[in-house]
């Protein structure tokens, strides 16, 4: 059913996709589209943008979860933010369909230029028993569960008197064994351990945590070298490592079988199953009319117009990882295109935002062309990595890359405000520790007040029958 909500009446930049992409394209045109007598819409099915690398850490109990996103209608003052999803775009004659939340129906929006930033959504495998029983690490809304889970989890087996039960509960499992993937092992590791620390009926040896990699090694995006260190790091920790390995199977208990030939491997109950095994293309962008790459990302020119064998389809672009954006440095992904991660997308929006601002006086647009800076990870407080491409090259590992690391995304995350929130959070993490207070029933808030309101019928005793007199 048709919505009757009211669009501003006004010349549009539609940008489908609030991720790092939209919010910088729309903070780079915004005060000039309004002074050319358009307007900036912005839409997205969340109110706020997510700064997903620190998603480990807010899983971890070391960042507040509300100060990692970034309000869109109070970054974007000057741009239409609407929440909802675009399911279509017609852009032979410059429509897109949008879906609000609820049962609000859908509004159809015009726009001039269209620019897809739908980002990229969690990849999977039909895996028996995934759906039902995994949870991946690419929202807040899935880190804060990640932290409720463990610090539930080893509360429960601390009063559980099955041992089969406590030994599932126990153990932790991450399947995946990038950038994201092994951040989230190492933080939500460290929070079992400060967890099992306060509690005198869990020993830590009791804890399990396994990562399962498919591939021979970990973390592309640093050197063999550093990866083999990283593997070293993590089984110094006590954590599994398990390459050439893969989830077979996830109904009742895992099965694992090894890569290439699918012999069986191991079989193990347990309670918490994370998925961060990569990312695809959103899908929206199939309910287009843009040509798609076998990825099915838009294809785009260097200059982050889309274009395909036809040609240049005008007043439409793409960016981030929606997109195949050609990596003209020649060390991006097999393909020849941009690997997806937060420094292209951010690099990429600034240069579409010039790009389609100079379309409309006819100035010569630019060609995106950026050397990744290398890359930075985390592993809990003084541990991570870092693979660095400023001067040279530079290789750090443990406190020097845990201080890189922080210091790149602390710069790196939009807003000074933000900034702010996220550097006081760090600053009472180094002096009182990391939070292992777990919030109970968010998924049923009004529980305890259901059951306040219902209270349950009395029960009438019977009448009590009248004492006998003993005999004389």
């Amino acid at each position: 059913m048709p919505s009757t909500i009211e669009l501003v009446d006004r010349p549009r930049v539609l940008v489908a996709g609030g991720g790092y992409v939209g919010l910088y394209v729309a903070l780079g045109l915004q005060k000039k589209i309004a002074k050319a007598g358009g307007i900036v819409t912005v839409v997205d099915p969340m109110p706020y943008m997510t700064y997903q690398p620190f998603l480990p850490e807010v899983a971890g109990g070391n960042i507040e979860a509300r100060h990692v996103v970034i309000p869109l209608r109070r970054t974007l003052r000057e741009s239409e933010v609407i929440q909802g999803s675009v399911v279509s775009v017609d852009h032979e004659n410059r429509k897109a369909v949008v879906q609000l939340p609820g049962n609000e129906g859908t509004i159809e929006i015009p726009y001039v230029d269209v620019v897809m930033a739908a980002g990229a959504i969690t990849r999977t495998f039909p895996i028996p028993g995934l759906a039902e029983k995994g949870i991946g690490n690419k929202t807040i809304e899935e880190a804060i569960a990640l932290r409720n889970q463990v610090l539930e989890r080893v509360e429960f087996a601390s009063t559980a008197s099955n041992p089969v039960e406590r030994q599932a509960a126990l153990t932790f499992v991450v399947v995946g064994g990038g950038f994201a993937g092994i951040e989230t092992i190492t933080e939500l590791e460290d929070l079992a351990r400060s967890t099992v620390a306060t509690n005198d009926r869990v020993k830590q040896e009791e804890v399990r945590f396994v990562l399962v990699e498919a591939m021979g090694r970990i973390m592309p995006e640093v050197t063999p070298e550093q990866a083999d260190w990283v593997v070293e790091h993590l089984r110094s920790r006590g954590i599994e490592v398990l390459l050439n390995t893969s989830l077979a199977n996830a109904e009742g208990t895992l099965k694992l079988i090894n890569m290439p030939d699918k012999s069986p491997a191991q079989e193990f109950a347990a309670d918490t199953l994370i998925w961060t095994a990569g990312v695809q293309a959103n899908p929206v962008v199939k309910s287009t009319e843009f040509p798609l790459e076998p990825r099915g990302r838009v294809r785009v020119l260097p200059d982050l117009r889309v274009a395909g064998d036809e040609g240049i389809v005008e007043n439409a672009w793409a960016a981030g990882d929606v997109a195949a954006v050609p990596d003209l440095t020649g060390k991006g992904l097999p393909d020849g295109t941009c690997v997806p991660n937060a420094q292209h997308a951010l690099r990429q929006a600034k240069v579409l935002a010039k790009n389609l601002w100079a379309s409309r006086w006819d100035r010569p647009l630019e060609d995106y062309k950026h050397k990744n800076l290398g890359a930075v990870a985390g592993f809990g407080p003084w541990k991570g990595v870092a693979n660095i491409n400023l001067v040279g090259h530079i290789g750090l590992r443990g406190p020097l890359a845990w201080l890189a690391h922080r210091g790149y995304h602390g710069l790196a995350i939009p807003t000074v405000e933000r900034k702010f929130r996220v550097g006081l959070d760090w600053l009472s993490a180094l002096f009182v520790g990391r939070d292992n207070t777990p919030l109970e029933n968010l998924d049923n808030p009004r529980a305890s007040f259901v059951a306040a309101a219902s209270p349950k019928p009395k029960t009438i005793a019977p009448p009590a029958e009248p004492a006998k007199v003993p005999a004389q």
